[in-house]
């Protein structure tokens, strides 16, 4: 094993489980289709790995990587995805806020167009800030508050009140 790829397993290691959250939380709960933005953004983290750490911004390339894996989905004709269930596949829920108000928020989530859902998860959900999220999705500052104000408004729709709740889950 060389020591490139030591260090990316180190790092894969460690940050794998902070890049399987934000992925469940982008796939409203769909832990099969997050493992799989998780495989695709660590695959091609490792084929850049060399210029990445030099710079030494894995993290945030990779989340780059995530957000965009997650934004271009859609787009591809075939990937033909199966009914989702209202049943969260989770063998032991951690312990937190109340799994219905989360299924609920998960739902309200899945209804946003793909980059509302994205800066929700990441403004909300990974707490950054306006220029941290435009950074990731690669678009301007405007644009995030943007989608940000019209998913808050859908979701305020589709839960009455969707500040309180997106609080209660942090």
């Amino acid at each position: 094993m060389t020591d490139r790829d030591a260090e990316f397993l180190e790092y894969a290691a460690v940050h794998r489980g902070r890049m399987l959250r934000t992925a469940r939380l982008l796939t409203s709960g769909d832990a099969y289709w997050a493992e799989d933005l998780v495989q695709v953004a660590l695959t091609k983290l490792y084929v850049h790995w060399t210029k990445v750490r030099r710079e030494d911004g894995a993290a945030r390339y990779a989340d780059r990587i995530l957000v965009n894996t997650f934004l271009d989905e859609r787009r591809r004709l075939w990937r033909h995805r199966e009914a989702s269930t209202d049943h969260l596949q989770d063998a032991d829920p951690a312990p937190g806020p109340d799994q219905a108000e989360r299924l609920t928020v998960l739902q309200a989530l899945a209804k946003l167009p793909r980059r509302q859902h994205a800066v929700v998860v990441l403004r909300y959900f990974r707490d950054l800030d306006v220029q941290a999220t435009a950074e990731l999705m690669g678009c301007s500052t405007g644009t995030v508050k943007s989608q940000t104000s019209h998913a808050l408004a859908k979701m305020r729709d589709l839960l009455h009140d969707p500040l309180d709740t997106l609080e209660s889950l942090r």
